[in-house]
């Protein structure tokens, strides 16, 4: 995997969790061509309180804002649940997540699950398996994305490069 700036742009894409915060890295290089700089994921402990698991999301972000200096950031919405407390929650993960680059005035985009799955595979309603199929087709990897959170990580950050096409 490259992890030093290339002449192009990079995207970090963030799929925000209060367990797994997913992160993917792609650089735009010569003719809009996607290549893979990074993937990892942001891994807190179910047992410690809130406020410690999203400081630990905060810094983990900005961490890799610090290492692979993001032209962009786009970040998946969160998707929409009946309850109530955990849809709060994850929107906590995914204002701390977004707070990092905006501290750093990196521009941001969010985009729906939807609007995700429709640009990576050409379906709305794709399965988390097709999503990470598409991604490593589209990246060129030989082995399987651990953990499906970074594959979803990649796939906002390739919606993003489809989407925003300004660069």
């Amino acid at each position: 995997m490259q992890d030093n700036k290339s002449s192009g742009y990079r995207i970090l894409g963030i799929d925000p969790g209060t367990q797994v915060t997913g992160i993917g890295i792609i650089d735009i290089v010569e003719k809009g061509r996607i290549q893979l700089c990074i993937y990892d994921a942001i891994r807190t402990k179910r047992t410690n309180p809130l406020a410690l698991r999203l400081k630990e999301i905060f810094e983990g972000i900005d961490y890799f804002i610090e290492k692979y200096e993001p032209n962009f950031v786009a970040i998946e919405d969160i998707f929409y649940s009946e309850n109530v407390k955990t849809a709060i929650v994850m929107g906590q993960a995914r204002g701390v997540s977004m707070l990092a680059p905006a501290l750093k005035n990196i521009d941001i985009a969010e985009y729906s699950p939807r609007e995700v799955k429709l640009a990576v595979v050409g379906n709305g309603g794709a399965s988390k398996n097709q999503v990470q199929y598409m991604v490593k087709n589209i990246l060129n990897l030989k082995e399987e994305i651990h953990p499906a959170d970074a594959a979803d990580a990649l796939a906002v950050a390739i919606c993003h490069h489809h989407r925003a096409k300004k660069y």
